[in-house]
């Protein structure tokens, strides 16, 4: 799909604040509603925006650790990835599984209450996961967040 100038800058703008509604960028844009309207939903349709998660401030709800988690798998070839990944997404702390291409097989993150609840979210729940292998924890101190590259 080729995007002209004034979609780059309509994805810019819905990245910084998705509730916005059509008719709060005609003047920005210099587009009717229904034009705007037209290409957010041509948007979803190719693909490009996809779902509406409501992104919560983990900290506020209680969660004040986040862990990033490299996990290898212990036995390659004998454990079926998508075993691994069925039960990994099964666990409610984990926000994000990636498979990835380095020295770990997955990075997940994991958000915890405290130190002691990552703890035992760890013993209890990632070390007994099939095919878990080597684990190293990253612990998150700060975070710069950024809008993506358009």
């Amino acid at each position: 799909m080729e995007l002209d100038e004034i979609d780059l800058q309509l994805l810019k703008e819905l990245q910084r604040d998705c509730s916005r509604s059509a008719s709060s960028f005609v003047d920005q844009l210099g587009l009717s509603q229904p034009a705007i309207w037209r290409r957010i939903k041509r948007f979803y349709e190719e693909g490009i925006i996809s779902g509406k998660r409501l992104v919560l401030d983990t900290e506020k709800v209680g969660f004040s650790v986040t862990v990033f988690l490299g996990i290898k798998l212990a036995r390659k070839g004998q454990i079926r990835v998508e075993d691994f990944e069925r039960a990994v997404t099964a666990i409610p702390e984990v926000q994000t599984v990636e498979h990835v291409l380095g020295v770990y097989d997955y990075r997940i993150r994991i958000v915890a209450r405290d130190i002691s609840d990552f703890e035992r979210i760890l013993r209890r729940r990632i070390m007994t996961l099939p095919g878990a292998g080597e684990i190293e924890a990253n612990v998150l101190l700060s975070e710069e967040k950024r809008q993506g590259p358009v």
